[in-house]
């Protein structure tokens, strides 16, 4: 029988050296991150990153843009649906902590350098993403209203900023095959934001 491949023997050299780069990003910061630094760890000359990538700022937008057009592509899969206010809330967290799993160095990137990132050439599309985030939870909380899913006298400019902070900032505690997977953790949040702490 052939012998299976792994997950990170299956990756391309030039997917790998970024799987290097965005733990490296993720774990030093963008700003305290060396060419060498990515070089090193991959076990090659820095000259030859050079090969795959002319700089490290390509390397954190390939990184960042390929982890957003998933997200982004998800959230608008969840709005097209037909699935009720409530449920698509639901959709919405899942599919955000299933991102902190899955690219957790990616969201840990997004969430740390962003702003420093975004006063470099070629990186103003990272405002452009945070201002559709803050649109597609203020329709569906817009929606969760309309619905009576949600209580009118929220103010959910407030709501979303609870919902931003308190799961995105969660790349900062949860760890990818911890004790908590992310669908438990999620279950958490969706019944703390639709259900209260309330016995």
């Amino acid at each position: 029988m052939p012998e299976t491949q792994s997950p990170a023997q299956s990756l391309t050299r030039r997917e790998e050296l970024l799987r290097i780069a965005a733990e490296l990003f993720a774990s030093k910061g963008f700003r305290n991150t060396t060419v060498r630094d990515i070089a090193d760890a991959a076990g090659i000359l820095s000259g030859s990153l050079y090969h795959h990538f002319d700089s490290k700022e390509s390397m954190v937008d390939e990184i960042l843009r390929t982890f957003q057009e998933e997200l982004f592509g998800q959230y608008d899969e969840i709005l097209a649906g037909d699935a009720d206010p409530r449920a698509k809330l639901e959709q919405a967290v899942r599919v955000s902590f299933e991102a902190i799993d899955r690219h957790h160095s990616e969201v840990a990137i997004f969430q740390n350098d962003a702003a420093y990132l975004g006063t470099l050439d070629g990186f103003g599309y990272l405002a452009e993403r945070h201002a559709q985030s803050r649109e597609v939870w203020m329709r569906l909380l817009r929606e969760g209203v309309a619905a009576g899913v949600l209580r009118a006298d929220l103010d959910i400019d407030l709501v979303y900023r609870f919902i931003r902070d308190t799961v995105w900032v969660a790349v900062n505690w949860y760890r990818p095959g911890g004790s908590l997977s992310a669908a438990q953790v999620a279950d958490q949040y969706v019944t703390i934001l639709l259900d209260g702490l309330g016995a």
